[in-house]
């Protein structure tokens, strides 16, 4: 199976929130071991997007270009027909939360204190938390389940509470776009599954746009719109869940026999692996 053409070439006026056109990163400029290679992606606003591939294949790296943690070596990624270079990063960071793979500080913060960090990108320098900043702050915590840990410090959480501060941080940060790094891979069934309820409505009932990077392809199969696949660092096809999560494609990308069942007649697409 051949990959999808590609996308056509990008101007500064495409409609798209993220456009990328033949993106290359490689970690050591001039190596040439690209990890990403000829990228082209469009993102389109109000939809939730599971970006899928092996280890390896470059899905972080895909994120932190998408977050302008890094930059392209070549090619051009546009943020709203702005290159996402020259987009200040405290705008971004008011645009733009992520939720990465670990998250490590320096200081011992109580749960309260680091999710209220959600809000630093809207509050002007010297002054103080409003009573905006912290209806989102708590209304965070509770969406997280985490609001009887408020006052609790981080390195008292086990490894899934912290991540479920992380991702209450991001949500109080209350931007347009939301991107997850493998953000429930450490956490329950239970937690998962809230997470992903949580972060789906932000995109229904919001009109918010998620990209999240996803290990359990069921899990992306029931909550995400779009699927990107990625392999070797290419874009090897983008689409609805039905398109993508085929039998062929799995077996092509992940080297494994699976059956693929429902996704018509409104009923959930369910994959089930050979043995």
């Amino acid at each position: 199976m051949s990959a999808s053409p590609p996308p056509p070439r990008l101007s500064p006026h495409s409609p798209q929130l993220f456009a990328m056109s033949c993106g290359c990163f490689a970690y050591h400029a001039g190596s040439g071991g690209n990890v990403l290679h000829h990228i082209d992606l469009h993102i389109t606003p109000g939809q939730m997007y599971g970006l899928i591939g092996p280890n390896g294949s470059g899905k972080s790296t895909l994120l932190d270009l998408l977050t302008a943690t890094r930059f392209l070596q070549r090619g051009q990624l546009l943020f709203q027909g702005r290159a996402i270079n020259d987009v200040s990063k405290k705008e971004l960071a008011t645009r733009i939360a992520l939720v990465p793979q670990q998250f490590a500080t320096g200081f011992d913060f109580t749960v309260a204190e680091l999710v209220l960090m959600g809000r630093y990108p809207h509050i002007p320098r010297f002054q103080s938390p409003t009573s905006h900043d912290y209806d989102l702050l708590e209304a965070a915590m509770r969406a997280m389940q985490i609001d009887h840990l408020s006052h609790r410090l981080l390195s008292d959480l086990s490894g899934g509470e912290k991540q479920r501060v992380v991702v209450a941080r991001a949500l109080a940060q209350d931007t347009e776009v939301l991107v997850l790094d493998e953000a429930t891979a450490s956490l329950d069934i239970h937690h998962t599954i809230e997470i992903m309820r949580v972060v789906r409505n932000l995109v229904s009932s919001q009109g918010r746009t998620v990209i999240a990077a996803i290990h359990d392809l069921n899990l992306a199969a029931a909550f995400c719109d779009q699927i990107i696949v990625l392999k070797e660092g290419r874009v090897y096809r983008v689409g609805t869940v039905v398109e993508t999560l085929t039998p062929q494609l799995l077996a092509d990308v992940f080297s494994v026999q699976a059956q693929v069942q429902g996704g018509s007649h409104g009923h959930s697409l369910r994959i089930h692996y050979s043995l």
